[in-house]
């Protein structure tokens, strides 16, 4: 009997994924322990230990202090206003697009993109040239009473320009992957436009929009580049948390620039163990989803 009969009746030889050595495996688990280590643990470590250097006492006071209670507050209300705003767009955006066929969908979303790619330096600058006042509409506006640079609106306009794909980059492949046929039905069955999105595409994508958000808030509290380019960095008016960190820094206010890294690092950190909880949480109703 040939060999080729013999390979013909055999069972296939089922093979793992990767075939190296128990060694190597654990070889490149240390590398990545290793390169977490370096580039996030011990930066964090870093940051709460020169906070607390000269005491628990010293890191309060510091953060009681006027400047870093109006940054907090600051910081806080600029995420409060973007990120439902972001929200909005982000739906709007992924709906048009999962939803639609039409010339120049991949531009639109190049365009969506756009802000992964460009510097958020380079966004508060075309900010200031359109908003400034030495340009025809900032002038104007100022003009009225409603400055958009150096002021809030410039910087909920810059926070948003740098935080507006979050949303929208989580939702578009989730509402790819479900298609239209649930909307088709419903809107066939004589639901509305409205009524259609709020019963069968808004559950459908809830976990998604969740993710984007709270992804969308981080980034939202954390950036710097853009606001310090169009906030001026005024304190007690402009002056968002990253902001005043870079201030106090340069002034060798090391506890109280690091105090305040500490607060905006812990409030990333619970946005990534919410984002964390809902993956469980998500993952745990589609194993019963698919039991029943």
């Amino acid at each position: 009997m040939s060999d080729a009969t013999l390979n013909k009746g055999a069972q296939p030889r089922f093979r793992s994924a990767t075939e190296e050595s128990p060694a190597a495996r654990r070889i490149m688990i240390a590398i990545a322990f290793l390169g977490l280590a370096i580039l996030v643990f011990a930066p964090l470590i870093a940051v709460f230990a020169e906070a607390f250097a000269d005491g628990v006492a010293a890191s309060v006071k510091s953060l009681a202090s006027p400047d870093a209670q109006d940054a907090i507050r600051l910081t806080l209300t600029i995420a409060a206003i973007s990120v439902p705003l972001n929200a909005a767009f982000g739906i709007a955006a992924a709906w048009f697009i999962t939803k639609f066929d039409f010339r120049g969908k991949a531009f639109l979303i190049t365009l969506i993109d756009l802000p992964f790619s460009v510097s958020p330096v380079v966004a508060g600058l075309c900010i200031v040239l359109m908003f400034g006042a030495n340009s025809a509409l900032g002038g104007w506006l100022v003009a009225q009473g409603y400055p958009i640079v150096f002021a809030m609106p410039g910087i909920i306009l810059a926070t948003m320009f740098v935080t507006f794909p979050f949303v929208a980059r989580e939702l578009i492949p989730v509402m790819i992957e479900q298609g239209r046929t649930e909307e088709e039905a419903a809107l066939t069955l004589g639901a509305s436009g409205w009524r259609t999105f709020w019963t069968v595409t808004l559950p459908n994508i809830r976990w998604a929009l969740l993710y984007g958000v709270l992804l969308c808030n981080a980034r939202a509290m954390g950036e710097f580049g853009a606001v310090a380019v169009v906030s001026g960095k005024i304190r007690g008016q402009t002056a968002t948390m990253p902001t005043t960190i870079e201030m106090l820094y340069q002034e060798y206010l090391s506890v109280a620039a690091f105090s305040l890294a500490a607060v905006l690092a812990l409030l990333a950190l619970v946005t990534l163990l919410l984002k964390t909880a809902l993956e469980i949480r998500h993952a745990d109703q589609l194993a019963a989803t698919h039991r029943h």
